[in-house]
Protein backbone atom coordinates (compact mmCIF):
# COMPACT_ATOMS: atom_id res chain seq x y z
CA UNK A 1 0.00 0.00 0.00
CA UNK A 2 2.86 2.37 0.81
CA UNK A 3 4.40 1.73 -2.60
CA UNK A 4 1.19 2.65 -4.40
CA UNK A 5 0.77 5.85 -2.38
CA UNK A 6 4.42 6.76 -2.99
CA UNK A 7 4.04 6.17 -6.74
CA UNK A 8 0.88 8.31 -6.87
CA UNK A 9 2.57 11.17 -4.99
CA UNK A 10 5.66 10.89 -7.20
CA UNK A 11 3.50 10.93 -10.34
CA UNK A 12 1.62 14.02 -9.17
CA UNK A 13 4.89 15.79 -8.34
CA UNK A 14 6.34 14.83 -11.72
CA UNK A 15 3.25 16.10 -13.52
CA UNK A 16 3.30 19.35 -11.57
CA UNK A 17 7.01 19.83 -12.30
CA UNK A 18 6.53 19.14 -15.99
CA UNK A 19 3.62 21.59 -16.17
CA UNK A 20 5.63 24.28 -14.37
CA UNK A 21 9.07 23.79 -15.96
CA UNK A 22 8.21 22.09 -19.24
CA UNK A 23 8.14 24.11 -22.43
CA UNK A 24 5.35 22.76 -24.59
CA UNK A 25 5.17 25.63 -27.07
CA UNK A 26 6.87 25.27 -30.43
CA UNK A 27 9.15 27.96 -31.78
CA UNK A 28 7.53 29.59 -34.83
CA UNK A 29 9.48 29.10 -38.06
CA UNK A 30 8.46 30.46 -41.44
CA UNK A 31 8.30 27.75 -44.08
CA UNK A 32 7.99 28.17 -47.82
CA UNK A 33 7.01 25.32 -50.08
CA UNK A 34 7.02 25.82 -53.84
CA UNK A 35 3.76 24.88 -55.58
CA UNK A 36 3.54 24.22 -59.31
CA UNK A 37 0.27 25.13 -60.95
CA UNK A 38 -0.42 23.77 -64.43
CA UNK A 39 -2.59 26.62 -65.70
CA UNK A 40 -1.76 26.13 -69.37
CA UNK A 41 -3.61 22.83 -69.81
CA UNK A 42 -6.87 22.47 -71.70
CA UNK A 43 -9.89 21.95 -69.42
CA UNK A 44 -11.56 18.55 -69.71
CA UNK A 45 -14.56 18.18 -71.99
CA UNK A 46 -18.00 18.41 -70.37
CA UNK A 47 -19.74 15.09 -69.78
CA UNK A 48 -22.04 13.80 -72.49
CA UNK A 49 -25.75 14.38 -71.80
CA UNK A 50 -27.54 11.35 -70.45
CA UNK A 51 -30.14 9.77 -72.68
CA UNK A 52 -33.69 10.33 -71.47
CA UNK A 53 -35.03 7.04 -70.22
CA UNK A 54 -38.53 6.27 -69.07
CA UNK A 55 -38.83 5.23 -65.42
CA UNK A 56 -39.20 1.53 -64.91
CA UNK A 57 -42.72 0.46 -64.02
CA UNK A 58 -43.20 -1.52 -60.87
CA UNK A 59 -44.18 -5.14 -61.51
CA UNK A 60 -47.83 -5.85 -60.89
CA UNK A 61 -48.52 -8.17 -57.99
CA UNK A 62 -51.89 -9.93 -58.43
CA UNK A 63 -51.98 -10.80 -54.72
CA UNK A 64 -51.89 -7.13 -53.72
CA UNK A 65 -55.39 -6.03 -54.67
CA UNK A 66 -56.71 -2.86 -53.08
CA UNK A 67 -60.16 -4.15 -52.08
CA UNK A 68 -59.10 -7.60 -50.96
CA UNK A 69 -61.38 -8.59 -48.02
CA UNK A 70 -59.13 -11.56 -47.22
CA UNK A 71 -56.17 -9.32 -46.40
CA UNK A 72 -55.80 -9.15 -42.58
CA UNK A 73 -53.63 -6.01 -42.88
CA UNK A 74 -56.12 -4.10 -45.04
CA UNK A 75 -57.39 -0.82 -43.64
CA UNK A 76 -61.15 -0.27 -43.42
Amino acid sequence: MRVIVFLLVAALLALTGYAYFGDMSADPRPTRVPVRLDLGTVPPAPPAPAAATAPAEAPLDPAAEVDAPDDPDALD
